[in-house]
């Protein structure tokens, strides 16, 4: 898998799975066009991770055949930009994929459609919006300022007197030891874990009630909770700008023309233009004289050339010895 939101990204809106789907493709791109339709979003796209995985074709013929896929519209890289709500930016190179065919005009609107997406998964708002901030902004009437309120672990030390006689605190007890019963509810426990820690197995009688808790308190803490890490929520990021890439050579629309995915020059080298721009037609396999040639025959003509050359190499060797 390559990192998030880098793999391989559907485009959306695509036909139902058919035999047909790819039909209309020579016999190298379709077959890379039905492995990469079968491969799951966030897959790594790059042409030597699909040649590495692939048991048929190796980089230069991937890279070709994918390049062919952009061209058919299947294929679309596009460039976004993106600013996170903490400041950071950056450009994202990401390849999407459809199984239905799609016009150069469909591209383009589709990467129109992206610029000003949110694009940050279980985004939680971090920062206001400046209406939503002005909203919360009203005059608020002058309020009477109340009585402190006394804290859960002064309230239970001074709750102590009704729990048992003998332990009547005073207000000053009471403050100094908040603290220490503070961090007994931090602990996780609660008033009454207090109550009844300060009230059970008492003496007869407590000559200093403040002392005595203190003593309770200090040698009988809880241990500390162990701390458990919170996932921080992911910040929200926003495309602000997009721009399409050729599919080939990772030019951008800034600096290329780009055509149905490929930038002019990689079109002239893919033998799809001439280079005044003139659209060079595809034969199909079905159209051409005779299957192509296998590996084999290729090997074994090259050789032929050789040997008729009268150069030295071992298969033109053994074709001479063969009486050819």
């Amino acid at each position: 898998m390559a990192k998030t939101g880098y793999g391989k990204r559907s485009a959306g809106d695509e036909d139902p799975h058919a035999d047909a789907d790819f039909a209309h493709l020579d016999g190298r791109e379709r077959d890379l066009a039905v492995f990469i339709d079968h491969l799951q979003d966030g897959h790594a796209m790059g042409y030597k991770a699909i040649a590495a995985e692939h048991p048929r074709y190796g980089q230069q013929a991937t890279r070709a055949a994918m390049a062919l896929l952009t061209d058919a519209g299947h294929l679309h890289r596009i460039r976004e930009h993106i600013t996170v709500e903490d400041g950071a930016m950056r450009w994202v190179t990401r390849t999407y994929w459809s199984r239905t065919p799609r016009s150069a005009a469909w591209w383009e609107e589709f990467a129109r459609s992206r610029n000003g997406r949110i694009v940050t998964d279980g985004y939680r708002s971090g920062l206001a919006r400046p209406e939503e901030a002005e909203e919360e902004i009203h005059e608020r009437e002058p309020v009477e300022p109340a009585e402190p309120q006394h804290s859960d672990a002064y309230r239970t030390l001074a709750g102590l007197r009704d729990a048992d006689r003998r332990m009547p605190l005073s207000e000053r007890d009471c403050r100094s030891l908040e603290a220490l019963a503070a961090e007994w509810l931090s602990r996780g426990s609660t008033p009454e874990d207090i109550t009844r820690a300060l009230t059970e197995g008492l003496p007869p009688e407590v000559t200093n009630p403040g002392g005595f808790a203190r003593k309770r308190l200090e040698n009988c803490m809880p241990p500390k909770k162990a701390k458990v890490r919170q996932k921080k929520a992911p910040l929200r990021a926003r495309i602000d700008r997009v721009v399409r890439v050729c599919g080939t050579c990772d030019a951008d629309e800034r600096t290329a023309e780009i055509i149905q995915g490929l930038c002019r020059e990689c079109r002239v080298e893919l033998g799809l233009e001439t280079p005044e721009g003139e659209r060079i037609p595809q034969l199909p396999e079905t159209f051409l004289g005779r299957p192509l040639p296998s590996a084999e025959e290729v090997h074994e003509w090259a050789a032929r050339v050789r040997a008729a050359g009268g150069l030295r190499s071992p298969g033109g060797l053994a074709l001479r010895k063969g009486g050819v």
